[in-house]
């Protein structure tokens, strides 16, 4: 079921989504104080890839001090719109019962999407 709702996502727009999240993290990688921010958002694509199945856990270090100001910084500067089109995508998609899968799928993303620092998928 992973396997087909992965494609399913992949072919009905979970491709502009990955493209959109790596033409961000190439541009934020362009400059040495966005590397890290460029990194997360490139985890970000590899997750917007195939979603279903995969789990978001936190990493050892995920509560330091400094993860929760890169965290606060990454939401002051654009990861609270990336969070709220996440979160008005998956609203959309769970208006129907055949698509809230993907809208779960989307608020998963969301939740990754708001504190990338310190947590990784699996």
């Amino acid at each position: 079921m992973k396997i087909l709702g992965n494609i399913v996502w992949f072919i009905f727009g979970g491709f502009l989504i990955f493209f959109e999240y790596l033409f961000n993290s190439f541009a934020l990688c362009l400059t040495i104080i966005g590397i890290p921010f460029g990194i997360q958002t490139f985890k970000i694509a590899v997750a917007s890839i195939a979603p279903f199945g995969k789990e978001i856990v936190p990493t050892n270090h995920s509560y330091s001090v400094l993860y929760i100001l890169l965290n606060i910084l990454w939401l002051l500067l654009g990861g609270l719109l990336i969070a709220l089109s996440h979160l008005i995508l998956g609203a959309v998609f769970c208006v129907t019962i055949i698509l809230i899968p993907f809208g779960l799928q989307h608020f998963k993303l969301m939740r990754l999407s708001l504190t990338p620092f310190g947590f990784d998928l699996r």
